[in-house]
């Protein structure tokens, strides 16, 4: 695995900070900034880093957190604890999350990222996961990523405009209450 200084370059100015341990660019947008980053498992400073995929776009961190002021885990949660279909899907997610990152160099934890298995408690996480691996991955980063492209506006642009949609996923996005996170226009 390699990423490229002007990758870096890029990435750093997303951040606004230096980017540390990555690995490779994941995921690029429709429009060819990086969005998403694979990270070490361990900084380059030894310290334990689990999160594999990292949101680098400010267009999708912001997203996600708009979709977090709403609610949005809350309602995947409750999905989640109600669904043994679903269950089972975000559990082999943990694991392929998990086995990735072992791959590169295990931390000998079962921690993956975003509450996996249990619990949605990062939509940083699960869209970064779900753009990284693609829309049939797993359910909930499908869903994360098309609530995203749709209220924000991001489709085409920091998502792929083929991305599934929400009508298409059956979601309504009028349930959710952005009263406190609206899209900046």
């Amino acid at each position: 695995m390699s990423v490229s200084d002007a990758d870096l370059a890029a990435v750093a100015d997303q951040l606004g900070r230096e980017p540390r341990g990555v690995l490779e660019v994941s995921y690029r947008s429709p429009d060819g900034a990086p969005g998403v980053v694979k990270t070490a498992p361990k900084l380059p400073d030894g310290t334990p880093f689990p999160t594999l995929y990292y949101l680098t776009d400010p267009r999708l961190t912001s997203e996600a957190s708009r979709l977090e002021v709403a609610h949005v885990m809350k309602w995947m949660s409750e999905r989640l604890s109600n669904d043994e279909e679903l269950q089972a899907d975000y559990r082999r997610a943990h694991e392929h999350y998990l086995a990735e990152r072992n791959k590169i160099e295990d931390l000998g934890t079962d921690f993956s990222g975003g509450g996996m298995p249990d619990r949605v408690k990062c939509l940083h996480v699960l869209i970064a996961y779900a753009l990284a691996e693609g829309p049939d991955h797993f359910q909930l980063g499908k869903e994360a990523v098309a609530m995203a492209a749709d209220h924000g506006k991001l489709r085409g642009t920091a998502i792929p405009t083929d991305w599934p949609t929400t009508e298409e996923l059956g979601i309504d996005l009028d349930q959710f209450d952005f009263s406190n996170a609206e899209v900046p226009r």
